[in-house]
């Protein structure tokens, strides 16, 4: 004899059970009408509130799984539910007024339980009716930084050709928070002895580990509703909504919702629109003057290396047999009383290589390593805007000249093992820009020579 699945039993049991609670209220009503009309009231009363408290308990818990699980599914995936406040004050109105009505039999008082009832459904079918026919889009900036305001453009739409819809809100989509951890295999450097820097190593081999890692939970992108009071049939409105991300990361929604109280504000009913929408938020970009202790000694390392002749003066100096006379600054020559020519910056020289070393977890503290990711951002976006041919290296990325497509890296990066950035950099005429954990003298001496590296190893976790 075959057996049904799980999941059918189960259905079958709380059906089951459903007629047995049902069937035990009625005998209670039917029990407390007899004793109400012998005339004990106490009896009458305890019956009665029995058969309400088993009708209500039935119809709260084994009615919403039956539809969940046969009958509405797809209306449950659709829709979301909440009373309010006003809501249930009215629930409560509606059942004093109905155990009002079973203990004294008046007539009266169930005409007006029942238009109660009436009202709690009217309300659904309506609330119902006033979302059924709108359609949302969203659209979001590119390029997004953390810490800065962007405006999001929401459109919301009347398909209906009659139906005009009241008091609709576009809300952020209920979401459960799951935060668990998974293992993964990365790369990793085994060194011997352990106890000592990488550069006085007497072995290091590539090699693999597994590591746990916490998989946070995602970051919503909407953070609050937008109220659309009203939208005639076949209309369509569009609604600017500022919006700010404190941090840098991925955002995503899977999908929105689309609430109202109309007609009566008993319920709360969300519907939920299947609307991926993702934002890469960059990291926080700082202008020049604040980072100033480090952008002057960096501009004047790579000035130096690149001195030679252009049309950006670099310094004044004594004349030289091989220069040409139409670089001596007379001006100058005269003030000094000896022979003075100008010298230029090389255009054609001016390449810049900005290199992210990534470091290992655990090397530097989150705020030190959210400092560097925003130095390097910020370093990357300045000389992006400046008369320099920029370049971008970091671990996992691609050599890129492209500065959004190292911001988006820098953007989702956490730290990890890695070979160093160093052994993938090509030999070349470009200054290069490091941010490292590591020390200087850790570096190859002919990159060292050619670099200015800005070390975050001083604020390395204990």
């Amino acid at each position: 004899m075959s057996r049904l699945p799980l999941g059918l039993s189960q259905v079958w049991v709380r059906f089951l059970l459903a007629i047995f609670g049902l069937r035990l209220a009625f005998g209670a009503a039917l029990f407390s009408t007899i004793l109400g009309e012998s005339g004990n009231l106490w009896g009458t009363i305890i019956l009665a509130s029995a058969a309400l408290l088993l009708a209500a308990f039935v119809g709260l818990t084994t009615v919403p799984y039956l539809a969940r699980r046969v009958v509405a599914s797809r209306v449950r995936e659709a829709m979301d539910y909440d009373v309010t406040r006003a809501g249930l004050i009215y629930i409560l109105i509606s059942v004093v007024i109905g155990i009002a009505a079973i203990n004294t039999g008046n007539n009266l008082l169930y005409v007006v339980v029942a238009a109660l009832l009436s009202a709690i459904l009217v309300s659904g079918v309506a609330s119902a009716l006033v979302l059924r026919s709108l359609e949302l889009d969203v659209h979001l900036p590119e390029h997004v930084f953390a810490a800065r305001p962007l405006l999001a453009r929401l459109l919301l739409r009347n398909t209906s050709s009659w139906l005009p819809s009241f008091s609709v809100r576009v809300v952020p989509a209920k979401r459960k928070v799951r935060i668990k951890d998974r293992w993964q295999w990365e790369a990793y450097t085994l060194g011997l002895p352990r106890n000592r820097a990488p550069q006085n190593q007497w072995l290091r081999l590539p090699d693999r580990r597994l590591r746990r890692v916490r998989e946070e939970a995602e970051k919503p992108i909407l953070q609050e509703s937008v109220y659309f009071p009203f939208l005639a049939p076949e209309q369509k409105l569009r609604a600017d909504l500022e919006i700010k991300f404190p941090a840098r990361g991925r955002y995503c929604e899977k999908n929105f919702g689309l609430a109202t109280r109309f007609p009566f504000s008993f319920l709360m009913k969300t519907r939920r629109i299947n609307l991926a929408r993702e934002v890469i938020v960059f990291p926080i970009v700082d202008s020049a003057d604040q980072f100033l202790e480090v952008l002057p000694m960096v501009t004047g390392e790579f000035e130096a290396f690149v001195s030679g002749r252009g049309n950006d003066l670099y310094l004044i100096r004594d004349y030289m047999p091989d220069d040409s006379a139409r670089h001596v600054d007379w001006k100058a020559t005269a003030r000094t009383g000896a022979l003075k020519v100008r010298e230029f910056s090389r255009e054609d020289e001016r390449k810049l290589r900005i290199v992210f070393d990534n470091p290992p977890p655990g090397v530097l503290a989150p705020e030190v390593y959210e400092r560097g990711i925003r130095l390097a951002a910020s370093l990357g976006w300045h000389f992006h805007h400046e008369d320099v041919e920029v370049s971008f290296v970091a671990p996992g990325l691609e050599p890129t000249e492209d500065v959004f497509t190292f911001l988006r890296y820098l953007a989702l990066v956490e730290p990890q093992e890695a070979t160093p950035v160093f052994s993938r950099l090509r030999a070349s005429d470009d200054y290069n820009l490091i941010v490292t954990a590591r020390a200087k003298s850790e570096m190859p001496t002919a990159l060292a020579a050619r670099s200015y590296v800005i070390s975050l190893g001083e604020a390395r976790s204990g």
